[in-house]
C-alpha cells in the first residue's frame, strides 16, 4: 500500500503505557469481562456486550513509562494516514449530500482500556464505542490478524480500521440507534440476524472507503485487494465457530460468513457509493 505521502491526521489519542484498573464494573463485575471475551472469540462485537453488561465505574490510569520501537512508531504513523484516508473519503461523501462529517478518533492502547462503553481487554479486539465516538486499537492485533487468521499486510491492517470507521458512519447515520432500538425488541435470533447485517454494512463501507482513497491518490499495490480479503474472510464467523469449537452454528453468526464479509467488502470496494451498502433491504447477504 502507498501510504508514505499521505496526510497525517490529527485525531490519535495514544494511550499505549497506561495502566488502567478493572474495578467496579457496575451491574457486570468480572462477568462482563469473561463475557465480552467468549463474545469476542465467537465473533461478537465487545462494545454490545458491554453496553449489555453495564459501565465501568471511574477508575484511575497512570502513564507509565515506555519506549517503542521504530517499528510500533511507523505502524503508528501509518495509522494515522489511514484514518486521514478515512476523514478525507468520508468528508467529501457526507458533503456531497448536505451533510457534515464528525471525525471520530482512533485510541491507541496497550492491554487494556477504558471507554464509554466500559472495560475492554486486548484480547477483545478493536472495537469502536458509539457512547464517545472513537475508535479503540491495541496494535498488537495485527499480529493475531496475520497469524491467526492468516491475513498478513499493511492492507488488511487498514481494513480493520475502515471497518471501524464504518460503524461511526453508521452511528452518524442513524443506523446504529435504529439497530439498537430493533434488536431490543427482538429475539436473540432475530437480533443476531440484524448484527449480522450491521457488520456487512460497515464491511461494505470499508470498500466505498478503499475505492476512493485509491481513486483520489492511487494507494493500492498489487496484492493489496487480496490483504483486505484475506482479512475480511479471516474474522467471518463460520471461520471462528470453526476454530473455536470445531463447528458452525449459522443462527447465532453476529458479523456475516467469510464469503458474505468479502462479498460485501467487494461490492462497496467496486461502487463506491455508500447507497449500494444498504444491506438492511438486501435479499441475499
Amino acid at each position: 500500500m502507498r501510504w508514505e505521502r499521505g496526510r497525517r491526521s490529527d485525531n490519535i489519542e495514544d494511550r499505549r503505557g497506561m495502566r488502567v484498573s478493572g474495578k467496579g464494573i457496575a451491574g457486570g463485575g468480572i462477568g462482563a469481562i469473561v463475557l465480552a471475551l467468549v463474545a469476542m472469540y465467537f465473533g461478537v462485537d465487545p462494545a454490545v456486550v458491554l453496553n449489555q453488561a453495564g459501565t465501568l465505574a471511574p477508575t484511575q490510569a497512570e502513564q507509565q513509562p515506555a519506549a517503542f520501537s521504530p517499528e510500533e512508531e511507523k505502524l503508528k504513523e501509518f495509522m494515522s494516514v489511514v484514518l486521514a484516508d478515512t476523514e478525507d473519503v468520508w468528508g467529501t461523501l457526507f458533503q456531497g449530500s448536505g451533510q457534515r462529517y464528525q471525525q471520530p478518533k482512533l485510541v491507541l492502547f496497550s492491554g487494556a482500556v477504558q471507554s464509554a462503553c466500559g472495560f475492554a481487554e486486548a484480547a477483545m479486539g478493536p472495537f469502536y464505542c458509539p457512547g464517545d465516538q472513537k475508535l479503540y486499537l491495541d496494535m498488537s492485533f495485527f499480529n493475531d490478524l496475520a497469524q491467526r487468521h492468516d491475513a498478513p499486510g499493511d492492507f488488511a491492517q487498514a481494513y480493520v480500521v475502515a471497518h471501524e470507521v464504518g460503524h461511526h458512519v453508521q452511528t452518524l447515520l442513524g443506523v446504529s440507534e435504529q439497530v439498537h432500538a430493533a434488536r431490543s425488541r427482538a429475539g436473540e435470533t432475530e437480533g443476531n440476524a440484524l448484527q449480522v447485517r450491521m457488520e456487512l454494512q460497515a464491511d461494505c463501507f470499508a470498500g466505498v472507503w478503499a475505492h476512493h482513497a485509491n481513486k483520489q491518490r492511487q494507494i493500492l499495490e498489487p496484492g493489496d485487494t487480496e490483504e483486505a480479503l484475506a482479512a475480511a474472510a479471516g474474522v467471518g464467523d463460520d471461520r471462528l465457530q470453526k476454530q473455536a469449537r470445531g463447528f458452525v452454528v449459522p443462527e447465532s453468526f453476529t458479523h456475516g460468513s467469510s464469503e458474505q464479509r468479502m462479498r460485501w467488502f467487494k461490492r462497496g470496494m467496486q461502487r463506491g457509493d455508500p447507497a449500494q451498502c444498504d444491506t438492511f433491504k438486501s435479499a441475499q447477504l
